[in-house]
């Protein structure tokens, strides 16, 4: 239940985020990132198998929704290249990294994946000289998106502590 709850909360912010202009306009077709605030809430509260549910499903539904096959290849690279960094990362423990530390380098690393899919459609590396460009709007999506999750998961951690009290079957896992 609770993986349902954040594939569609992450599906309705991300297509919500469509209508809002980018906000880097030194970085053409660089978005928030909003549908990532869901990714770090479930690497934060899921198992990870759990959490790869949350991100694979949110990726599906929202390409089907409006999306291309294009707009999927894109998506995939950078939501994997995101989520096994972050993963990665989050196993150093909090003494070494910080959430908002995680968010950024999944900001940078969905960057990164997704300039290597053009690259590679395109046959030319060139793209990459964009990196610089869009790691620095990753950065900055990147700190907002995990400033806003560690905000969340203050609130979400005393839900869970409800949850326990309930009996079997009853509330999130």
């Amino acid at each position: 239940m609770f993986i349902t709850m954040l594939v569609a909360q992450a599906v309705v912010i991300s297509f919500f985020e469509r209508f809002i202009p980018t906000p880097f306009a030194f970085a053409p077709g660089a978005k928030l990132g909003l549908g990532n605030l869901i990714t770090i809430i479930s690497i934060f509260t899921l198992p990870l198998k759990d959490s790869a549910k949350v991100v694979s499903f949110r990726l599906l539904v929202s390409t089907f929704l409006s999306g291309t096959f294009s707009t999927f290849l894109y998506g995939f690279a950078g939501t994997l290249f995101s989520f096994i960094i972050m993963t990665i990362i989050k196993q150093l423990g909090p003494k070494r990294v910080s959430i908002i530390g995680i968010s950024v380098m999944g900001g940078i690393m969905h960057n990164i994946g997704q300039l290597v899919v053009f690259a590679l459609i395109g046959q030319s590396w060139l793209v990459l000289n964009y990196l610089p460009i869009l790691s620095f709007s990753g950065i900055l999506s990147g700190f907002f998106v995990g400033l806003t999750g560690n905000y969340l998961l203050t609130k979400i951690k005393p839900l869970q502590e409800f949850q326990k009290l309930l009996p079997d079957g009853w509330g999130i896992r």
